[in-house]
């Protein structure tokens, strides 16, 4: 159970980059490519949970993970 809520957590989460990105983006990008581009940098934090490509990828899942166990179920 407490895993499927850290799945949720990081969709909302990913939801929030997109949008966010999508909104900044549109500022100096045509929308298609705004779109795109949210959608890579959602999908990057979503699947790696390695937000920037860092090679500290591990010490961010585990801040994650634990900020998760803090305030979480």
């Amino acid at each position: 159970m407490t895993r499927r809520l850290h799945q949720l957590v990081d969709l909302l989460v990913a939801a929030l980059i997109a949008g966010t990105s999508t909104v900044l983006w549109g500022l100096v990008a045509p929308p298609v490519v705004a779109v795109w581009l949210a959608s890579l940098f959602a999908a990057i934090y979503y699947f790696s949970r390695n937000p920037w490509g860092s090679p500290r990828g591990e010490r961010y899942n585990e801040f994650i993970d634990d900020l998760y166990d803090r305030y979480l179920p």
